[in-house]
């Protein structure tokens, strides 16, 4: 027990040290790509935290051994946007409550675009909407449909870097690159090193923070269809949290709200898609009820950012919904 609550934390420590290292990389590595803050934070900086646990996915679903792998693989694909749709918009809506002062902020109006948050709010929606459809379907051509959800997801960032270069963003004065502290214009090449070695240890600190959190749960007596259910979910969408919480802190929700908007999105179509390829892709009550509290999530979102002038103080109550889902998990394990 002391020696897994001593990794979890050394590992909750590197993800942090790690997700600073990745946010100013990846933001050098937009910058040479012309992308505005917006496009680097819902392309680059989401899909490169996303892409360890969509490989896990991936495995999970592609080359798991019995129906108990896949449904792993199945339930992060739900759990995900869950997590983000809920607790990773409290932690931006408490960060910046937190810094207003420091940030010299009068009110903690949140400084985005809120018309293109809420456009791709609604995306999601219509795309989540249409993976929940499927999962209580069963016909012949059903995994064709993943096709189209990796193509969907394609599109996406094709319109994202297209809307990004002509929307006209002012350019940021970034902070030096981490590993070149003296270098006023890094290379590519010194941006996308440190991006990518940021990148692979909080993959790696990841898993490891996953697998302590699991056994942490067993020491303390908890059923492991609750910390799967509801810890591991957290632990895995820890990355896009700690970098939106990072981004919140410099002032910069436009980054933060940026990367889970796009998390979100990966998570609707390339976990979702790898499941209805290789997965049955069937949603039992668990699943059914974190879709319905992620769809009412988005809702709210959705009317908020449609309205314009979100402030902090409104994006702390969507975490209750994650409380709800956890009350709905227990209820449900209880009465069989």
């Amino acid at each position: 027990m002391l020696l897994s609550l001593t990794l979890f934390l050394l590992c909750a420590g590197a993800i942090y040290v790690s997700c600073e290292y990745f946010v100013n990389g990846v933001e050098w590595v937009g910058r040479h790509f012309n992308l505005g803050a917006t496009t680097t934070g819902t392309v680059l900086a989401a899909f490169g935290t996303a892409l360890p646990e969509s490989a896990v996915t991936f495995a999970a679903v592609a080359f798991g051994r019995d129906a108990a792998q896949k449904d792993i693989g199945v339930g992060a694909a739900v759990g995900g946007p869950l997590v983000l749709s809920t607790i990773s918009y409290a932690v931006v809506g408490i960060a910046l409550l937190l810094n207003r002062r420091q940030l010299h902020r009068r009110t903690t109006l949140l400084q985005v675009d809120h018309r293109r948050l809420s456009r791709d709010q609604a995306w999601f929606f219509v795309i989540f909407i249409g993976t929940i459809a499927l999962g209580r379907m069963a016909f012949a051509f059903k995994p064709y449909f993943g096709v189209l959800l990796l193509a969907a997801y394609g599109l996406y960032v094709w319109r994202e870097i297209v809307t990004g270069r002509d929307a006209g963003e002012d350019r940021e004065t970034l902070a030096p690159l981490k590993i070149r502290p003296r270098d006023r214009s890094p290379g590519l090449g010194w941006a996308a090193l440190q991006t990518t070695i940021a990148l692979i240890v909080i993959a790696i600190a990841s898993r490891v923070f996953v697998s302590q959190l699991e056994r942490i749960g067993d020491s303390l007596g908890l059923a492991p269809h609750l910390v799967a259910l509801l810890l591991s979910p957290v632990a895995t969408e820890l990355p896009e949290t700690l970098n939106a919480l990072i981004w919140v802190r410099q002032g910069r929700e436009r980054l933060a709200l940026a990367n889970i908007s796009g998390a979100m999105m990966i998570q609707a179509t390339v976990p979702a898609g790898l499941g209805l390829l290789f997965t049955p892709w069937h949603f039992d009550r668990i699943l059914l009820a974190a879709s319905l509290c992620t769809s009412v999530s988005v809702i709210v979102l959705w009317t908020m950012f449609r309205r314009g002038a979100v402030n902090g103080w409104s994006l702390i109550p969507v975490s209750a919904l994650y409380g709800a889902f956890a009350a709905i998990v227990r209820m449900l394990m209880h009465t069989g």
